[in-house]
């Protein structure tokens, strides 16, 4: 991550990004403003950005949309903006790729104090790599936490973001039952609040790329009413 973090905001409404690229100033991150999808993907590619604060309503096209391309670009986390604040608008902006969703109007530190508590969240998995921790074996499938990367049975496994953090909260305390409102908090937001669908969606994308049977799984196995447990490792890392 660079010493100031870069934020790209992508939102067209000038009363609303004039003031809150000021506030992101001061607080010390680096803003590029994008104001319709062409330049966000354009400014994206030129930025790298550490953050995407991503307005839905853009005038040449969906934030979604937008979200998506991002997302299978790279796995930069993302804040949706929206003027709707419904649960399954919500959803959707989550299962696109999205790592947050701010209903407008919003105020600049609550956004502000949203993108530290997803930076404090990417920082530790490189570090644990710095640490010495470079990778956990599970029979065929190998988990990297420093590259993210994860190969199964020798092929690499194209994760989303969020599907890859679900993975590496499990397998960090593979045997034991890691409870729902652990992973909402680790991989979503430690304010998260409502419905937890959202996880078990990514839980059935995460298992149909593990090629993971629900019936009789061989990684994840769900313990109904408090939450999922990851197999014991069959390798010892080496």
């Amino acid at each position: 991550m660079a010493a100031v973090p870069v934020v790209l905001l992508v939102e067209d409404e000038l009363s609303i990004a004039e003031p809150f690229s000021g506030a992101l100033m001061r607080e010390g991150f680096a803003p590029v403003l994008a104001g319709t999808a062409a330049d966000a993907i354009r400014r994206f590619e030129e930025s790298a950005p550490d953050v995407v604060i991503l307005d839905v309503g853009l005038p040449d096209g969906d934030g979604r949309d937008v979200c998506r391309e991002l997302r299978r670009r790279s796995t930069v986390p993302i804040i949706m903006l929206t003027a709707r604040g419904t649960e399954t608008d919500r959803i959707v902006g989550l299962e696109l790729g999205a790592d947050d969703y701010v209903v407008k109007p919003f105020s600049s530190g609550e956004v502000i104090a949203r993108i530290r508590a997803i930076l404090r969240r990417v920082t530790p998995i490189a570090a644990a790599d710095g640490a010495g921790v470079d990778r956990q074996v599970f029979g065929d499938l190998v988990i990297a936490p420093g590259s993210r990367r994860v190969r199964l049975r020798g092929e690499d496994l194209p994760l989303s973001r969020k599907e890859f953090d679900l993975l590496a909260c499990l397998a960090r305390d593979a045997g034991r039952v890691v409870r729902r409102e652990e992973l909402m908090s680790e991989v979503w937001d430690e304010n998260w609040f409502g419905s937890t669908k959202t996880l078990d969606v990514h839980i059935g994308w995460l298992r149909r790329k593990l090629g993971d049977d629900p019936a009789a799984p061989r990684y994840i196995h769900t313990v109904r009413g408090v939450g999922f447990r990851f197999a014991e490792p069959e390798g010892d890392g080496g």
